[in-house]
Formats: structure tokens, C-alpha cells, sequence
């Protein structure tokens, strides 16, 4: 017969409520209660159900993350999945093992009209311990009146606005954009095409700035003609790279802000009858499986999502949850390859 939290208590000679804590890391539990309880667990093979572990109101051992709707579907549907999102899943679920939370992720349609009463219903069912924020919703102040009006614990990947508000886990996109672009500067490049995100990312923006930035440093103008914006999709960087490349006076790099988007613009170097890199040289961002295994393989940004996301979770449990407004910088790197090459 299974054991319940009742044959646990009886045989600690404790209460419920006592159990409750030691088994949910709770406040005020003595070492000798600890010794007890466990012992208890040990010796009737106890596993604690999710009910049980909500008695009293304790942790819900629930971890949710938000992630965009529309961008997140638009992946799974063209059939190349989303990679940003089983890193994310990766790092969380890492950390949740350890401590013994369950991870559940809720697509959350950013433009809906009735954003907040989806949101508040999400709260309200799950009660969750806490909440990972992905963007665009980890900007939207929405989204985070929605959080601290129900009282949700919540961690914001990647937020560049209302840095005040919640905590957050984030990496340096605008200067990992000037690494990339003195990247291509430094191997010859004067005319660099950029394709940029949406602009309801900050990433989006901050990657653009860092390469104007850039550019600027070297003393180089920008052509407005260059500079287009994708949605971070493979078709955007098909269609924005066919653009770039049918200039008259086409680029010599293409700068893309996500690798999806770089890889389109390989795919319209070849469809324009160019090579990579001989014809122009191709970058991008994020450091998915398909930039190493691209032909050629893609110079990119590593975007640390996995640890991002595991930093995040660390920060979001109970026996270690974080203030508001902790912030954490987790590094990037730059991963030079083949699709950047200067010829011998």
C-alpha cells in the first residue's frame, strides 16, 4: 500500500503541517524535526504527490515560463522546431530536477486583447512558485502588473525596459553585435548589411544599435539601403537576403540578427548564383545546431540560453529566490567559422 503524508506524520510522531515544511525547504524547521520526518520518508519509501506537497499552503513545486505564441508556432510549423526554446527547457529543467519542481511551459499570445485576464487565469489554476519571462513578454509591463499584483515571483530573460522591476537574467546584446561587426570589419568589410529582429524585441534593438555602434567606431557610414528588419524567421532572411543582394551595389557581409535568418540569406546567396564567403561573407546569432552543421558552417554569437535559463530557475526557488530587481549577466562568446573566412 502506498504511503501518504498522514503514515509520515503518524510515524514522526508530527504534524502534517510540519511535514509539509521539511519536505518543501520551509522556514523554522529544526534539525532534530528534519532527522525525524526524514527518517519517516526513508523508512515508508514515501514520494510526495503535488496535493500533498500544496497542503497549507505550501510550495506548488511549479515552474512556469512564458514564452511568445506566435514566434514560438511559426517554428514548429515550418518544421525546423525552436531551438531557443529547448535550451530554455534544458536549463530549467536541470534546475528543477535538482530541487524537485516540475517545469511547465505556457505559450502566451502577446498581442491578445485579453493578454492580462489569460494571464491572471494561468496564475490562478497553476500557482506557480514562479514565473520565466522570455520576450517579448519579459518586456511588456502588462505582463509584470499581472505578476505583482497576484504576487508571482518572477525572473526576466533578456529585458532591456523597467529594469527595476522583477529579476533578471540577461546577456550584453548590443556589444556582442559590436564584437560581430568589428568581426567583419576586421576582415575587410566596409559595406555590411544587417538584418534586424522585430522591433517589439529589445534584443532586437539593442543588437541593431551595437552594430551602428560599431560601424560608427570604425568611422564607416551606414546605407540605410543595408539596414532591413526580419522576424526572426528563416523566410525573412531569404526574402531580406535576396533584398541586400540584389542591390546594385550589393554588400560584401550580411550581418543577420538570429541564425534562422542567416541561414535564409545562405540559402539566397546560393539561390543569387554567389558564394560564402568568396561572394560575401554571412553572420548571425544565436549559436543553434544548424549554424555548425550550415553549408558553410555559420560564424555566430553563442547566446548562453540554457544557462540563462537555469540562472533564472536558480533564482526563482524558494530556498534561494532572489530580490527584486537582482540582475545577472551571463557571458556570450563569439564562434568564428567558415561562413566568415577571409580567403587566403
Amino acid at each position: 500500500m502506498t504511503a501518504t503524508i498522514y503514515d509520515v506524520a503518524a510515524l514522526a510522531g508530527v504534524s502534517i503541517k510540519s511535514v509539509s515544511r521539511v519536505l518543501n525547504g520551509g522556514p523554522n524547521v529544526s534539525p532534530a524535526l528534519e532527522a525525524k520526518v526524514k527518517a519517516a520518508v526513508e523508512q515508508l519509501d514515501y514520494r510526495p504527490s503535488l496535493s500533498a506537497r500544496t497542503l497549507a499552503g505550501a510550495s506548488s513545486y511549479l515552474i512556469a515560463a512564458f514564452v511568445d505564441a506566435e514566434l514560438t508556432l511559426e517554428h514548429w510549423r515550418s518544421g525546423r522546431g525552436n531551438d531557443y526554446l529547448s535550451r530554455l527547457e534544458y536549463g530549467a529543467l536541470v534546475e528543477c530536477r535538482r530541487s524537485g519542481h516540475h517545469l511547465l511551459v505556457e505559450l502566451v499570445d502577446y498581442g491578445s486583447p485579453s493578454l492580462e485576464a489569460h494571464l491572471l487565469s494561468l496564475l490562478r489554476s497553476l500557482r506557480p512558485d514562479g514565473v520565466l519571462l522570455t520576450p517579448p513578454n519579459s518586456d511588456d509591463p502588462r505582463v509584470l502588473d499581472v505578476l505583482e499584483r497576484h504576487g508571482t515571483p518572477f525572473v526576466r530573460l533578456g529585458a532591456e525596459a523597467h529594469l527595476d522591476r522583477g529579476m533578471r537574467v540577461f546577456m550584453d546584446d548590443r556589444q556582442a553585435a559590436v564584437d560581430m561587426t568589428n568581426h567583419l570589419i576586421a576582415a575587410g568589410h566596409r559595406r555590411i548589411g544587417f538584418i534586424s529582429g522585430p522591433e517589439s524585441y529589445a534584443a532586437s534593438r539593442a543588437r541593431r544599435e551595437g552594430f551602428r555602434t560599431a560601424m560608427a567606431d570604425q568611422g564607416l557610414t551606414v546605407d540605410p539601403s543595408l539596414v532591413v528588419e526580419g522576424d526572426f524567421t528563416f523566410e525573412a532572411g531569404r526574402i531580406s537576403g535576396g533584398r541586400l543582394l540584389g542591390l546594385k551595389d550589393r554588400p560584401t557581409a550580411i550581418f543577420a540578427s538570429n541564425d534562422d535568418m542567416a541561414l535564409g540569406v545562405l540559402n539566397a546567396v546560393t539561390a543569387a548564383g554567389l558564394g560564402v564567403p568568396r561572394d560575401v561573407a554571412v553572420a548571425g546569432f544565436d549559436d543553434t545546431p544548424s549554424s555548425m552543421l550550415s553549408t558553410p558552417p555559420l560564424t555566430t554569437i553563442r547566446q548562453p540560453v540554457t544557462e540563462m535559463a537555469a540562472a533564472a530557475t536558480r533564482l526563482l526557488l524558494p530556498a534561494s529566490r532572489g530580490q527584486t530587481g537582482q540582475a545577472e549577466q551571463v557571458e556570450y562568446a563569439l564562434v568564428e567559422r567558415l561562413s566568415t573566412a577571409v580567403a587566403p
